[in-house]
């Protein structure tokens, strides 16, 4: 069992992220999924999904990645924690296959599905990496898929830490907890799971600089300027692994 602390910064972010859901539109949510951002992040993974077998999104919000997935054909259903937010996904359309549930215990049998979905999530829990991987490699098949999002401490972000700590402030939430993994460290908790790396990719430079503030920021939920697109681009060019704001993995259960 969790630490009393971290039992109760568990469900204080997951307070957070139903107050989060209660504020946001599922609309608004699908248009950041066709943003050229996010595209680039989806086209990466999608040629390792299965259009016919079953894929789980773990921890899928408002459900946009899911909608937008089963608009392609694939067949995905989302889970989430916070259960106001699959209220307002089935609001929006109700035929969506959901599930409240906790993506450390899934509600699923062994060897059950082909691909497992997670999209900046696994770094809200102050235990770690471990435990809702291994939940995921229970639930895949042999030669089933891990797409994975993580948040990657950036040169951006390791500036504003260091401006934290001289200002006195805490560089952890008290409510609402949040990590990030180099690449070095995240590829090894996947593999130590017993998930075969397949690919490391850094993504999602333009919105590095979106955290900038000012001319980086465009009007908008989180959309970012001409001027920041620009940097990404670049950035992504010459310095992927100083600026991505997430590392995408993709791996496999080796097979039986």
């Amino acid at each position: 069992m969790p630490e009393e602390s971290t039992a109760n910064r568990y469900d204080s972010t997951r307070h957070a992220w139903e107050t989060i859901w209660d504020e946001a539109n599922v609309q608004v949510e699908l248009e950041t999924v066709r943003s050229e951002r996010a595209q680039e992040t989806i086209q990466a993974y999608l040629p390792y999904l299965d259009r016919q077998k079953p894929i789980l999104e773990a921890g899928s919000g408002l459900s946009a990645v899911v909608i937008w997935l089963r608009e392609q054909g694939y067949n995905v259903l989302g889970l989430d924690y916070a259960e106001n937010a699959l209220h307002i996904s089935q609001d929006y359309e109700p035929s969506l296959p959901l599930v409240a549930g906790d993506i450390h215990k899934l509600p699923f049998a062994e060897n059950s599905l082909a691909g497992y979905l997670s999209f900046g999530v696994l770094e809200h829990f102050e235990h770690g990496l471990q435990p809702g991987l291994r939940e995921a490699y229970r639930i895949l098949m042999p030669g089933g898929v891990l797409i994975l999002t993580i948040p990657y401490p950036n040169l951006v972000w390791r500036l504003a830490q260091f401006k934290r700590q001289l200002s006195g402030k805490q560089l952890i939430d008290e409510d609402f907890y949040e990590s990030t993994y180099n690449r070095h460290d995240l590829v090894a908790n996947v593999e130590k799971t017993g998930f075969k790396l397949a690919e490391a990719i850094p993504t999602s430079h333009s919105y590095t600089f979106w955290g900038l503030g000012g001319p980086f920021q465009a009007e908008g939920y989180y959309k970012t300027s001409t001027l920041a697109d620009n940097l990404g681009r670049s950035a992504k060019r010459f310095a992927p692994w100083l600026f991505n704001f997430m590392t995408l993995i993709i791996a496999h259960k080796p097979d039986a």
